[in-house]
């Protein structure tokens, strides 16, 4: 017996080539129309192709934040300034507690205590003057251990980084940024010259790979540019520039010149605040980063970093723990926030559209009544008359579909260039709208073409 597959499917064939054959046919007598009634699912499938466009240059733009800020990282930041509280009863007054502020030696206790904790790197931020061969400008020396690079993904363009014997020797050696090699080092390599970074030669032993950061990422994310920085260990940081945890006859000199400072500040300069500021500051560290082996552990390692740091400050609480993972996670929940909505807009779009495209079908079914009369008297069957008007509305829906891309991944580029924000036209986007225009098509077209597939051709042939 021979197998009726082929013979169904070239039928199957032949009345879908009819039935777009004679769609096109029919829209072209209506053109102005059929594209009118386009539009709304132009409109709609627009929307969805700028939606994920956003969508997905946001998530772009938080997993690179995230590299940046380094994954499972917890940030502690000293806080200099303490809250002022209810003033106690007479009699009631307490001592001040003494707390030794955030130093080095609370890293090196989180890493060597806590389990969970991969390492750990302390930082600690002068601003001084950048000087070499008749050349000068105001930049940051920043104080850190070899594992800071690490745990903040910067890669080395040139050299290596610091040695054990440089660390423990607090040698006068540095890793600069790209912005400082393009500014000192126009036509020389930098590895093994010397340049000077306020009172101390040193000799740079590495150079940064260049990172573009935009200010406003870089103040949303409370990091600096890693280009204009120059970086030594730690030791030399501290045996060379500065200190606070050791107190010397400097310090105490300055001490007893507070009241002029104080008074020098309420004029409101700048510069006597920020010295003020400065001198109020007891912390050794400026930032202390920590890295958490598994990313599920993040959240409960940073309250067993809280709890062990206020025992170690005497239960001052002169810090504050950030977890940045958690800041972009919920930044990315108000962003898939934000999406819904714009496709909830998009959906009432092109339900609009589908709508619209029910409507003319409709009119169109009362107007060519006798058509399907004829055509039915000629000998065509429902399914071919079905076919006829569902193969109209789904080629509305798809012109619709395929100017909506075009005007969609237009939208995302302005909307890019305009507003600055990432957006991403991903292939799966324009499937996704593809699709969609089809089947908006032949949902709000099944009702027309069956209303015409039903119709009584003696009925038809007498209508006027």
């Amino acid at each position: 017996m021979a197998d009726p597959t082929p013979g169904r499917w070239r039928a199957f064939s032949a009345i879908a080539t009819f039935a777009l054959r004679a769609g096109i046919e029919a829209l072209s007598h209506n053109a102005l129309r059929a594209g009118l009634t386009s539009l709304g699912i132009l409109f709609g499938v627009a929307s969805v192709i700028a939606m994920l466009a956003i969508g997905r240059g946001a998530e772009q733009e938080i997993l690179a934040q995230m590299r940046l800020l380094g994954s499972n990282n917890i940030i502690v930041r000293p806080i200099v300034e303490q809250k002022d509280e209810a003033a106690q009863a007479a009699g009631e007054k307490q001592p001040r507690r003494y707390t030794p502020g955030l130093t080095a030696r609370d890293g090196h206790s989180i890493g060597r205590i806590i389990p969970e904790v991969e390492k750990t790197s302390g930082e600690i931020v002068l601003n001084t003057l950048i000087t070499r061969e008749g050349r000068r400008r105001s930049g940051k020396l920043v104080g850190v251990d070899t594992a800071y690079f690490a745990l903040l993904n910067l890669d080395l363009a040139d050299g290596h980084l610091f040695t054990p014997p440089q660390i423990n020797g607090a040698r006068p050696v540095a890793i600069i940024g790209a912005g400082v090699k393009a500014r000192f080092f126009t036509t020389e390599n930098p590895i093994g010259r010397t340049i000077k970074v306020g009172e101390n030669w040193l000799t740079v032993v590495g150079v940064l790979a260049d990172r573009t950061l935009s200010e406003q990422t870089a103040q949303r994310l409370g990091i600096r540019d890693a280009n204009l920085d120059v970086y030594v260990p730690m030791p030399t940081m501290l045996l060379r520039y500065r200190d606070r945890a050791r107190i010397s006859a400097r310090d105490i000199e300055q001490a007893s010149s507070d009241g002029e400072v104080i008074v020098a500040a309420s004029t409101g300069s700048s510069e006597d605040t920020d010295r003020l500021a400065e001198k109020r500051n007891y912390h050794q560290l400026d930032r202390l980063i920590v890295r958490v082996r598994e990313a599920e552990a993040v959240t409960t390692t940073a309250d067993v970093v809280r709890r062990m740091l206020e025992r170690r400050h005497n239960n001052v609480v002169d810090f504050e723990i950030t977890v940045p993972e958690e800041l972009l996670r919920q930044e990315q929940r108000t962003r898939t926030i934000f999406n819904l909505v714009l496709g909830a807009i998009a959906s009432i779009s092109l339900i609009v559209g589908g709508i619209g495209i029910m409507n003319i079908m409709l009119a169109s079914v009362l107007e060519r009544i006798r058509e399907i009369g004829v055509r039915r008297a000629l000998g065509a069957t429902q399914r071919e008359i079905l076919a006829q008007f569902l193969a109209e509305a789904m080629l509305i829906s798809l012109a619709g579909g395929v100017a909506g891309i075009l005007v969609g991944g237009a939208l995302s580029f302005g909307i890019e260039r305009v507003a600055d924000i990432r957006t991403i036209v991903s292939a799966l986007s324009v499937i996704v709208a593809f699709g969609v225009s089809i089947t908006v098509g032949l949902v709000f077209g099944i009702l027309p073409a069956w209303r015409a597939a039903r119709q009584d051709p003696v009925v038809c042939l007498r209508y006027e």
